[in-house]
């Protein structure tokens, strides 16, 4: 197999992602509080699987001895650091996850259950068990349960496959317009969002994503068992991503 035929495998799936009638119904400052509200867990086990395969791909261990490729150690390290600690529209060094958070608090969006979930990560509790209890939609649930399973198999290619196509390239291009228009609107209530979706466009870009899918296809060389692997978790995570997206489309009331 070959990256072109991960693409070909997970066709079908990504356009129902990108063609979701979801951005079209995102027409009030509301629906947008609702979908910050919704996406704000995508932003965070983002984060997870970024620094999973930090962990898998380069050495964070001391003494340190040299892991992996220069070239993926490179692109790892590359985009944790612009992840973790990126800047605001003000210049003050933020992540991406609190620079959305910023985002939401300025929109009106509620942030009280996500950070329930990192308080209970500070507690020391695993993510599966606050998931158990929490008061959250099935498709959150099911969205974060896939992510932290594919950061437990502890195998480098799938959550590389899962990090590379299903991931925040995505999002930005599909509905940044229609968010700016939005804030014509509301003048002064979108804005930080807009500058985090003008972030993700140019920070990943073509160079990040090209980078990414040499990643993948060095990691599953000529292995046709992990090729099939990360065929079938890149297509599972875009599954997720749609059940994700139906589940915001058919929320009626605000978190």
């Amino acid at each position: 197999m070959s990256i072109k035929q991960i693409q070909e495998t997970i066709a079908p799936v990504r356009e129902q992602v990108v063609t979701h009638p979801l951005y079209a119904e995102l027409q009030t400052l509301d629906d947008v509080r609702v979908f910050m509200q919704y996406h704000v867990y995508a932003v965070w086990d983002f984060m997870s699987l970024l620094k999973g395969l930090q962990q898998q791909l380069t050495c964070v261990n001391v003494p340190w001895i040299p892991a992996g490729s220069a070239a993926t150690r490179y692109l790892i390290n590359e985009i944790v650091t612009g992840e973790e600690s990126d800047i605001d529209k003000e210049g003050n060094r933020c992540s991406h996850f609190e620079l959305y958070e910023h985002a939401m608090l300025q929109a009106g969006a509620n942030t009280g259950p996500i950070n329930a979930i990192i308080a209970g990560v500070r507690d020391g509790k695993a993510v599966q068990d606050i998931l158990a209890t929490a008061t959250l939609p099935e498709a959150v649930k099911g969205f974060l349960s896939f992510t932290f399973g594919v950061i437990a198999t502890g195998k480098a290619h799938i959550m590389a496959a899962v990090f590379t196509f299903g991931r925040e390239d995505l999002i930005p291009d599909m509905f940044l317009a229609l968010v700016k228009d939005l804030d014509l609107k509301f003048p002064g209530k979108l804005d930080t969002f807009i500058y985090y979706l003008e972030r993700h466009i140019e920070v990943d870009g073509d160079h990040h994503s090209q980078l990414a899918m040499q990643m993948v296809s060095e990691l599953c060389g000529t292995d046709k068992n992990k090729w099939d692997e990360a065929a079938e978790y890149a297509r599972q995570s875009l599954y997720w991503r749609h059940e994700l997206w139906s589940s915001i489309l058919s929320e009626k009331v605000i978190l």
